[in-house]
């Protein structure tokens, strides 16, 4: 283990550890910690809802989540010598649960609170209960399943410099202003309520200025941050641009394991827990190697599997209407094709969207040269499940009996 830099106690309160999380991307949130590159160090994260799902048999938390002060992340951490245009380096050393909290969760969110990439099909709320056994995961409301060990953080990045920070809010006030009326919204503007800022304190002027300015942390940007890429697990290697003095690095949204697309949104296995990472600094790196974007390494610690079923989606959706080189469509339609594939084994389509969330699934553009269809594939692994799931000229057997998933159906307002 490397030096404790930030511990957080996930049974407790958020509000006893806030100055030690940021939930907004901006320049001036002032560091709570600092490392030199070289240095091994371990942080602690909370759960990205900040502990506000509870292992119960009820998705009612699920359904009236206040989704404003998410994610709760953990810094901003100072690398010393980093300056505007370097590479910070950053080698995941060791990552896990929180040694107080031996479960995690999934959740389907419904439509008219957040969502998710099928939610047109699934609108309404559902949650899934976790539990760990050293590599694998089982959870009492998804039969017939257990989940390999992937941990990776959620989000790993670095602060914006404040001409960045300008860039992203102009070009998603004109994608909102598209659409203002949309359900799910078409991106999420800056908003003040809930800000956690750090060491800066509510009700000055500056926690105020921050608050209004800060950019959510809902999608990846130019700073890394929200990519949700499960290969970023232990042994992995990221390189984050660098557009501030000391970087500022905050990590969290932790995954006991998850699928490629985080589908459901609240896709993963979430859950708090620790992060051993060592940092180092390619000066100049971002000019070196002209990149404007993080790009990263994978581990050779990874699960592997040796049989799939590998489900097809094209740029048609489910209307018939078609496309042009789509994979936005295509992956839906693979996923939706997978759904309802593992249907045929007695799973509701909850379950299965659960499934595809959780386990570690890998999701590939096949092909998007041939017009007007772009291919979009999802590779199944199917050593994850207790029974065959390939397909056999005697057809399914339904093997499970679903229907054990919590859900919460939102009241008409």
């Amino acid at each position: 283990m490397g030096r404790p830099l930030i511990e957080i106690d996930p049974t407790k309160p958020i509000s006893e550890y806030r100055e030690v999380l940021q939930n907004r991307w901006h320049p001036d949130i002032p560091a709570v910690a600092s490392v030199r590159p070289g240095e091994v160090f371990t942080v602690e994260c909370p759960d990205w809802t900040g502990g506000q799902v509870r292992n119960d048999d009820t998705a009612t938390d699920i359904r009236d989540m206040d989704l404003t002060p998410n994610h709760h992340l953990t810094g901003p951490i100072e690398v010393a010598g980093a300056e505007p245009g370097d590479l910070l380096v950053v080698d995941i050393l060791d990552i896990g649960h929180h040694p107080k909290q031996n479960w995690g969760y999934t959740g389907i969110f419904c439509k008219h609170n957040g969502g998710g990439f099928l939610t047109d099909h699934f609108p309404h709320a559902h949650k899934a209960i976790w539990e760990f056994d050293g590599v694998w995961a089982r959870s009492r409301h998804v039969p017939g399943v257990r989940i390999p060990y992937l941990a990776h953080p959620g989000i790993l990045g670095t602060a914006p410099s404040h001409e960045l920070l300008a860039r992203w809010h102009e070009r998603e006030r004109r994608l909102i202003a598209q659409n203002p009326e949309r359900v799910p919204p078409l991106a999420l503007p800056p908003e003040p309520r809930n800000a956690i800022l750090g060491s800066l304190r509510p009700g000055t002027p500056e926690f105020e200025r921050v608050a209004r300015e800060g950019a959510r942390t809902i999608p990846p940007r130019e700073n890394g941050g929200n990519r949700d890429i499960k290969n970023l697990t232990r042994g992995a290697r990221a390189m984050l641009p660098v557009h501030v003095k000391g970087a500022k690095l905050t990590v969290g949204d932790l995954h006991y394991s998850q699928g490629d697309g985080e589908i459901t949104f609240c896709g993963a296995i979430e859950m708090p827990g620790y992060i051993t990472m060592s940092v180092d600094l390619i000066k100049d790196g971002m000019n070196k190697y002209n990149l404007q974007h993080a790009i990263f390494q994978p581990s050779f610690t990874e699960p592997r599997f040796t049989s799939y079923v590998v489900f097809e989606g094209y740029s048609v959706d489910e209307e018939g209407r078609q496309y042009y080189l789509d994979p936005h469509v295509a992956y839906r339609r693979a996923c939706l094709e997978a759904i309802n594939y593992l249907k045929s084994f007695g799973y509701t389509g909850e379950e299965a969207y659960m499934i595809l969330g959780t386990a570690p699934v890998e999701g590939r553009i096949s092909a998007i040269v041939d017009i007007p269809n772009a291919c979009c594939t999802l590779w199944l692994p199917t050593e994850i499940f207790d029974f065959d799931i390939r397909p056999t000229k005697e057809g399914p057997v339904r093997v499970v009996t679903g229907g054990r998933l919590p859900t919460a159906v939102r009241e008409p307002s």
